[in-house]
């Protein structure tokens, strides 16, 4: 009896142990059952079933698709940043092979567009949500577009090189990137709450609302700056349908294009010399906005036959030069343009303001074919310290740095009825990037290889040279030194045929009447002297 109460009591005992542990296996059956894949937890799931929603391991993290998305977005971040800085670098030291015909602004921005938005991506990773999707989305949509404008104009395209086509379509894959990485993240982020709490999670937390408040704000931002980019990118296709008087030229190894006019026919004296053709250097701005009208009524009026003016690189039609670039390389290609139109002197150089410098380099550099030299109201050698300011220098880097916004140009066009030909030379031309940029060039070098060029030119000019200097009354009152170094200009030759101060004119001398008057008085003495 004792026995087998005792052995019912064992049995019993067993059958109670072996019901228990059909129910732990029953329990934990379903977990154990899945074999091991991506979707398994880095860490064993405990035995009590689901965890909280709010326990750290329930993480996209553990899936392995989804840390490989964001190690891949790092490394497309270094490869951004490497590129951005070398862009960077290119805006005042060109290298080898990475020249841009255009200003180069656009592909720095297109590139620090692209590292903003995989930045703000890998910030936000593991909170993914619509409004960053969507914010992506728009991004890739808009950088499509500037990708296809790029693309279909020749013009920008040219400009642009292969260094701003390779800088749109890198942002455009990678804002494609950013919306596939957003979605792979919220996939992996519900397929482990499913797994592990058993259900999808659709409260977020305070960190979490933060979080994704700071990154929809950051990308409207952002969809802003895309927008215009894009909008600017329209009017530069815009421009470029604008045709350039006379042709564009290519120079210094064809690395960009001078864009060069005449106007005129060739003439010659009663001894059969041929007559000598007026040669423009713009001052601070395009010729054809500020010098064109004179020098063109000069022409009508018959005071001179012919004449031909170019555009100094970054200038109306003509491209941006390497980096970096001094004016006597400018005067070198406004050579070779000549060379390449079949044009030949003899010249009358006409300059105004830091023109006068080009001319008196381009001069040193062509003493046999320089017939005379008019500088009006011209820069001294001495005073390009003015120019060449490190301050001056940041503020044009930073105008060209947000020029790709267009945002001046824009407003311009919209209400102020600006058209392609105000902002390709006229009264817009200097919010360009290509302006900007040549003007940060010229700031660049101004103060050392510029001014060894011109210094040495006044070394090797032709003292029999005819030279005529008109100057500003008002520069003239307004600035002691201005005086003086106007009058030190009158001794470049020694063939001085007048120095005239015209009393109530400004730097640019042409725009009074009696400025004008005097201009083409003394441009006829000069085409005629001996």
């Amino acid at each position: 009896m004792v026995s087998l109460w005792g052995s019912k009591n064992g049995d019993d005992q067993h059958t109670d142990g072996d019901s228990a542990n059909d129910e732990d296996n029953s329990r934990q059956q379903p977990r154990q059952s899945r074999d091991a894949d991506e979707r398994t937890r880095l860490l064993p799931p405990r035995n009590d079933g689901y965890l909280d929603p709010d326990d750290p391991a329930v993480s996209p993290y553990n899936l392995f698709s989804v840390r490989a998305v964001r190690y891949v977005g790092i490394l497309f971040l270094i490869i951004s940043f490497l590129w951005w800085v070398l862009l960077l670098v290119s805006i005042f030291v060109s290298p080898p092979m990475m020249h841009s015909r255009g200003s180069g602004f656009f592909d720095f921005s297109f590139t620090t567009l692209t590292a903003g938005n995989l930045l703000i991506g890998l910030l936000f990773f593991s909170t993914p949500s619509r409004a960053m999707e969507w914010s992506s989305l728009i991004i890739a949509v808009l950088l499509l577009l500037d990708m296809i404008i790029v693309l279909a104009v020749q013009r920008l395209r040219s400009e642009e090189g292969w260094v701003g086509i390779a800088s749109v379509i890198w942002a455009t894959v990678m804002a494609l990137y950013n919306v596939m990485s957003d979605r792979v993240v919220a996939w992996g982020k519900q397929e482990e709450e499913e797994r592990l709490t058993g259900r999808k999670e659709t409260r977020r937390t305070l960190r979490e609302w933060c979080a994704v408040l700071t990154a929809t704000v950051i990308m409207i931002v952002m969809i802003v700056i895309t927008i215009l980019l894009t909008a600017t990118l329209i009017l530069r296709s815009r421009d470029a349908s604008l045709k350039p008087p006379g042709e564009r030229y290519y120079v210094d190894g064809d690395k960009y294009k001078i864009h060069l006019a005449c106007v005129g026919n060739i003439t010659f004296d009663a001894h059969g010399k041929k007559t000598p053709t007026v040669l423009v250097e713009a001052g601070e701005l395009p010729f054809e906005d500020t010098m064109d009208d004179w020098i063109y009524n000069s022409y009508r009026n018959g005071t001179i036959d012919r004449y031909c003016y170019y555009d100094r690189p970054g200038f109306a039609w003509s491209d941006n030069a390497p980096s970096p670039h001094s004016a006597g390389m400018t005067s070198d290609a406004l050579s070779e343009a000549l060379a390449r139109a079949g044009e030949e002197g003899p010249w009358v150089l006409v300059s105004a303001g830091v023109g006068s410098i080009y001319s008196r380099i381009f001069s040193s550099r062509h003493v046999r074919d320089v017939h005379g030299l008019f500088l009006i109201d011209g820069l001294h050698e001495d005073l390009l310290h003015r120019i060449a300011s490190p301050t001056r220098g940041f503020i044009l880097w930073g105008r060209g740095i947000i020029s790709p916004l267009g945002y001046d140009r824009l407003l311009g066009a919209i209400f102020k009825h600006r058209t392609r030909e105000d902002r390709v030379y006229g009264k817009s031309a200097y919010q360009a990037g290509k302006f900007i940029k040549a003007k940060l060039q010229e700031n660049l070098v101004a103060g050392s290889l510029t001014k060894n060029e011109v210094s040495q030119a006044r070394n090797i000019q032709t003292p029999f040279t005819p030279l005529v200097v008109v100057s500003s009354g008002i520069e003239v009152r307004r600035d002691n030194e201005w005086e003086r170094k106007q009058e030190d200009l009158t001794k470049i030759t020694d063939n001085l045929i007048s120095w005239d101060v015209v009393n109530r004119a400004p730097h640019r001398v042409w725009l009074t009447r009696e400025g004008r008057t005097i201009l083409e008085k003394r441009l006829g003495e000069l085409v005629r002297a001996k």
